[in-house]
């Protein structure tokens, strides 16, 4: 995953509510600021490969004075950066879109627009946001529903995802990060990282060890006629399957799945992306094929959950302390200072802050190694 010596999990309870307009207002000029001094000292890919470490994204929010382990670091931090760069996307060649709820669904048409303004191949950058959002509500089944999918992309093509879901169950929520330049396959390890508090049992039809439970699943798609499959679906229903497994026929209504069993059939998915791919191919149809190529052909998907995985100016909810306003604006004003002078050829204050990450990351490297 990015960041490679950082490993660990978040903690990321659902918490409702808004962020308070005076807050939100800071985050999105220090955003600004931040955005652009990384653009501009190491490009607009450097930008996706950070929002695409969970635990420098982690990190970002606890700057901007966020929770520390609320559900709103996802949501409020994407909208906030999203923000900040909208009246100067192109001099970055840094691009956002999507976001929280509906918002969500205007991703293609965002994507699409920028295509239109500037020229740029909006196909691949579209399909890889669908294809981002149908891996992790789909093929990785483990409770959570996304209601949340940030789409960040340079002039380049280059992209990275942040997007998150909810469980109503146990009241988490599970943040998926995905880098497009280190996705060598869509459908076999593709995440930069995952962030959640509590692992369990999922069905993980992108793990390496899925590969053949992939080939089963696609092949029963396409080689069973729909009549076969949900006869098959019914007399499985009567068995008694095994209490570790999360997939249970009793989840499953056949006939239901009849439409999409016919659109599976007729249109003969070569592999298992194309078949994530056909739509009305959700979680339940991929859940019954799932089933199936377990209990008939004996071969079983990967259950293992794929998660793994400073307060600068204090916390919304006062932990560790409330933010303070005057430093937090301080902050904003000394960045936005430093920016400009580099930009005017004056890079002392940049080259102090260049300096501080130095002895920031030694220090960090001494800690883990004691």
């Amino acid at each position: 995953m990015a960041g490679s010596r950082r490993t660990g999990i978040a903690h990321l309870p659902l918490h409702p509510g808004k962020a308070p307009r005076w807050l939100f207002q800071r985050m999105v000029k220090l955003s600004h600021e931040i955005v652009i001094a990384i653009v501009s000292e190491f490009g607009a890919d450097e930008m996706l490969k950070r929002l695409s470490d969970p635990f420098w994204f982690q990190s970002l929010s606890c700057v901007l004075g966020w929770d520390w382990h609320s559900s709103g670091t996802t949501t409020v931090v994407c909208g906030a950066i999203k923000e900040s760069i909208k009246d100067i996307n192109h001099e970055l060649g840094l691009y956002a879109a999507g976001g929280k709820g509906g918002t969500s669904r205007k991703t293609p048409a965002e994507v699409t627009k920028v295509g239109d303004d500037t020229g740029l191949d909006a196909e691949p950058l579209v399909y890889a946001s669908k294809m981002s959002a149908k891996v992790d509500n789909t093929a990785v089944q483990d409770g959570y529903q996304l209601y949340h999918h940030s789409f960040f992309f340079t002039d380049k093509g280059q992209w990275a995802v942040v997007q998150q879901g909810m469980n109503n169950v146990n009241n988490y929520a599970r943040r998926y990060h995905w880098l497009g330049e280190t996705v060598q396959d869509y459908v076999c390890e593709p995440h930069a990282g995952i962030c959640t508090q509590v692992r369990g049992q999922t069905l993980n039809l992108v793990a390496q060890q899925s590969e053949k439970a992939r080939g089963v699943v696609t092949r029963l798609a396409a080689e069973k006629s729909p009549d076969k499959m949900l006869a098959e679906i019914k007399h499985l229903q009567s068995c008694d399957l095994p209490a570790r497994h999360q997939i249970v026929a009793r989840d499953i209504h056949p006939d239901r799945l009849y439409k999409t069993f016919v659109s599976t059939y007729e249109l003969k998915a070569p592999d298992f992306e194309s078949l994530l791919a056909i739509p009305g191919v959700g979680p339940k149809t991929i859940r019954a094929l799932s089933l199936l190529s377990e209990l008939l052909y004996g071969t079983a998907p990967s259950m293992s959950d794929p998660a793994r995985f400073s307060f600068a100016h204090g916390g919304k909810d006062g932990i560790p302390y409330p933010v303070d306003r005057p430093t937090y604006d301080k902050t904003i004003d000394v960045l936005k200072n430093a920016v400009r002078k580099a930009k005017l050829g004056i890079r002392e204050e940049m080259e102090a802050l260049r300096r501080l990450h130095r002895v920031f990351d030694r220090d960090y490297q001494g800690t883990l190694v004691k």
